[in-house]
């Protein structure tokens, strides 16, 4: 998902961007929705939430190495 997106969405949940990167936007907006804030965590290859907006991004940094 293109930055500008993830920055779209978190506006509609009332999340101001500044200077977050993706990362710390996309769990920012996990938190915001009541979920777990796991977006790129090196457990993501045993994620089980396969409804997840963020998944396809998530699965594709991590097997980039770019987790924390």
């Amino acid at each position: 998902m293109k930055p500008q997106e993830i920055k779209g969405i978190a506006g509609k949940m009332g999340i101001i961007a500044g200077k977050m990167n993706k990362t710390d936007l996309i769990r920012a907006i996990q938190r915001a929705e009541g979920n777990v804030d796991c977006y790129a965590v090196r457990q993501g290859h045993e994620c089980d939430q396969v409804n997840c907006l963020w998944r396809e991004d998530c699965m594709k940094a991590i097997l980039k190495g770019s987790f924390t």
